[in-house]
């Protein structure tokens, strides 16, 4: 018992010692973040899940809705400075509309998402606040924050194999189609003004990120679509993000 009291101390300050060393400064975000696990971490468990989701029947990798979804994405990628990469693209047979992007170069959209945007700009909307995620380094943030915690509850077993543990589960999230990871409201917000930052700089109308989240507002009357399954509330996210576009210029 007294030697197990001394050791809580000595792995306390082992995490507070990681959390220092590993603060980094998100210049598009404007603030630092613990990044213990960094996106290139993250990709050989999501390359892995990617390629177990796009085995599963009915998922498309090629053909007219698919290359819709690169004619979208495309642009955004590059806008978003990340096109030194190949992108993968494929659509996935769910009625909920949802739509995930994978920090190892992968874009996926559910079919019941086509079917509710209204035109391409609303769909890049979507692309863009998941591709604001990456950008922001939202799910290897969350990772790093998990990672921390199991430093201070198991460090002498060893601190590798928790971040394995981590990055895993974001893995298992994006088997599943790419359910949403449980971004906190400020990480939302990011991604919405990253999103439209991306939407404005491959040339389309910002102003449709509004018009697609007021389509997922009214859609949240009858039922709770998987993409819209967020922390903000849908009048919060349109009043942040029209407030955004205004000071940015964009009608």
């Amino acid at each position: 018992m007294f030697r197990s009291r001394r050791l809580v101390p000595a792995f306390a300050a082992l995490a507070a010692a990681s959390a220092l060393s590993a603060c980094a400064y998100n210049e598009a975000l404007g603030r630092n973040q613990l990044l213990l696990v960094d996106n290139a971490a993250l990709s050989q468990q999501s390359n892995v899940a990617w390629r177990e989701a796009v085995a599963k029947p009915g998922v498309l990798t090629s053909g007219a809705q698919v290359e819709r979804v690169r004619r979208v994405g495309g642009p955004l990628v590059q806008a978003a400075g990340l096109g030194g990469r190949s992108w993968e693209y494929a659509v996935f047979p769910e009625e909920s509309p949802n739509a995930f992007t994978l920090p190892s170069g992968q874009i996926g959209v559910t079919t019941g998402l086509l079917n509710l945007v209204r035109n391409d700009d609303q769909l890049a909307s979507v692309i863009g606040h998941e591709i604001g995620h990456i950008v922001g380094g939202h799910a290897a943030e969350r990772a790093s924050s998990q990672a921390l915690t199991s430093v201070g509850l198991a460090a002498a077993q060893g601190v590798a194999g928790r971040y394995g543990d981590a990055v895993g589960a974001y893995g298992g999230l994006a088997a599943q189609y790419g359910v949403l990871l449980p971004y906190s409201r400020r990480d939302e917000l990011e991604a919405d003004r990253l999103g439209v930052d991306y939407m404005a700089a491959a040339g389309f109308r910002p102003s449709e990120a509004v018009a697609l989240w007021r389509l997922m507002a009214a859609q949240r009357q009858t039922a709770t679509p998987q993409f819209a399954s967020t922390h903000p509330s849908d009048d919060t996210r349109i009043q942040a993000l029209e407030q955004y576009i205004a000071s940015r210029g964009w009608r």
